[in-house]
């Protein structure tokens, strides 16, 4: 079997006709060619750090929508399903990435539950860490978030690096904005690579204590604009990675739309494709074809280079995806869940006043960063949302079991009315919700709780939701369903007042404490800089 196009020889840094013959899965020959031909053939494209479970789909739907983007492999970390089922959450991942032709390159979860400020569905010690790490599908131990751990000499944190180590395996960083003696700490354990960078000035120093820099273009965190001009100075310390892909955006894009806007404003064609081909390959140790002879049989064949219309996908020697058609089964995932707690009251989430200045979240669109605003509050006995001044309610409730809610205040929505709630909330994955009246904010959560994980919206005495029925994260749906179905009711928060790209998203990451400034727990309001709870009221 051969494919006949134009090589992008990323090795050589050459582009030329050729005959690529293919011989049970590997590339057996790349033969050159003195006539003109159409298409371009390239390295299949590699995701080197992606949360499948944040596309709300299966390993299964995600893989049938990245390759019609041209993609092959993902590095993928399952902690968000580790943090609802443990392990059985991760042997899940591995078992539905199977069904697949796409490589499903898995880390193990470093930090589940996240912090020990929230309620987690499971906990993975380093004993687990360890056995995970030996097995070989887990390629790598997954994003070491709890900074303060390595700084520190946590022993528990220290075991799981040091079981890294001993298998030859990277680990993977999580430290935004971390400088100075501390990041150097932190490296000096040996973390060698970062997603979280939102600077240039950030990037730099990190790149300088020997970090790779994964450049994050997802659907709530986008810094390729802040960090492209690593690709000139430093391209063989960058990848590209999407980290959180909604699935309305991978129904859009990948990869390759990120090399198309980078190629057409002047960055080397050669750059960009080995960042994320050539580049995770080698740190991670991966086993996909890089269009040498001898190798998987793994490439994309494209109409127009500066387009990146993906015609073909190529996975070990098989057509898996030819102008718009996928060309492999769909396979149907049993549904697995942890969902134990019960409904709530408008009285389970009353604010007494206990001080003059409440401390209030602000968030921001297509940031995870929050920042800290302290807002005086009238003399009354409680504090309500005010949508005139946009300081609204946030309330997370433990999904797994029947504890009390947290609710704090929280900017940067602009809600008019009704409220809306998911049970997709980093880390943990318990219910969050933000809204402008009680009775909707508890319409809102109750309606999870019915469902046992989901997206709900709740106005105007009506409510609108969509299941998520495998670990209260994903559903068994296409992506393009589930796609259709979460747009829709990101409209209708929109059309409450929303004015946010992505509010469902943003919402996501409002109870993800690892990230600054302020973030809230379903135990109380938390404070990322001093890493501990903080009280919601100050004189």
């Amino acid at each position: 079997m051969k494919v006949t196009g134009n090589l992008v020889d990323i090795h050589n840094r050459t582009i030329y006709p050729a005959d690529v013959y293919i011989e049970e899965g590997k590339i057996k020959e790349v033969r050159p060619l003195l006539t003109e031909v159409q298409n371009f053939i390239l390295p299949g494209l590699i995701d080197s750090h992606v949360h499948v479970e944040s596309s709300m789909v299966t390993p299964v739907g995600f893989a049938r929508e990245a390759v019609k983007h041209g993609t092959v492999g993902v590095v993928s970390d399952p902690h968000e399903i580790a943090n609802v089922l443990g392990v059985a959450g991760v042997d899940y991942m591995i078992k539905e990435g199977i069904k697949t032709p796409l490589y499903y390159w898995f880390g193990a979860p470093s930090c589940v539950p996240a912090t020990t400020f929230e309620s987690a569905g499971a906990e993975i010690g380093a004993e687990e860490v360890e056995i995970l790490l030996s097995r070989n599908e887990i390629k790598y131990l997954s994003e070491m978030m709890n900074y303060p751990g390595v700084i520190y000499g946590d022993k528990d944190v220290l075991k799981k690096i040091s079981a890294a180590k001993r298998f030859g395996k990277p680990v993977d960083g999580h430290a935004p904005e971390l400088r100075g003696e501390k990041l150097k700490k932190y490296v000096s354990s040996g973390i060698s690579t970062d997603h979280e960078c939102s600077t240039m000035d950030e990037a730099l120093e990190k790149i300088g204590r020997g970090m790779k820099i994964l450049i994050r273009e997802g659907s709530a965190a986008r810094n390729m604009e802040s960090l492209k001009p690593l690709f000139k100075s430093y391209p063989d310390k960058v990848m590209l990675c999407s980290d959180d892909l909604h699935p309305e955006m991978l129904v859009d894009r990948h990869l390759e739309k990120l090399i198309r806007q980078l190629f057409a404003e002047g960055y080397d064609i050669f750059d960009i494709i080995r960042s994320c081909s050539v580049n995770p390959v080698s740190h991670y140790g991966l086993e996909a074809g890089l269009l040498r002879p001898g190798d998987n049989a793994d490439f994309i064949v494209v109409g127009d280079l500066r387009e990146m219309n993906v015609l073909e996908t190529w996975i070990k020697g098989t057509k898996v995806f030819e102008r718009g058609k996928i060309l492999f089964e769909e396979v149907h995932s049993q549904p697995v869940n942890n969902f134990n707690c019960s409904e709530i009251r408008t009285d389970d989430i009353a604010v007494r006043r206990r001080g003059k200045n409440l401390k209030v979240i602000e968030a921001f669109g297509g940031e995870l960063l929050t920042r800290k605003c302290i807002i005086e509050t009238e003399g009354k006995a409680t504090v309500e949302s005010d949508s005139a001044t946009d300081i609204l309610k946030i309330v997370v409730k433990d999904r797994y079991r029947n504890g009390p809610p947290a609710t704090g205040f929280i900017k940067g929505f602009n809600l008019k009315k009704g409220a809306f709630a998911s049970s997709v909330a980093h880390d943990s994955h318990n219910i969050i919700c933000i809204g402008v009246s009680d009775n909707d904010i508890v319409a809102a959560i109750n309606e999870i709780v019915r469902l046992k994980g989901g997206l709900a919206v709740s106005a105007d005495n009506s409510i609108s939701s969509m299941q998520l029925n495998i670990a209260g994260i994903m559903s068994d749906r296409s992506c393009s369903e589930v796609a259709a179905a979460y747009e829709d009711l990101s409209k209708k928060v929109k059309s409450l007042g929303c004015r946010l790209n992505a509010p469902f998203m943003t919402l996501s990451f409002m109870s993800l404490l690892v990230i600054p400034e302020l973030k809230m727990s379903d135990r109380g309001l938390f404070d990322g800089t001093q890493f501990g709870f903080t009280s919601l009221f100050e004189d």
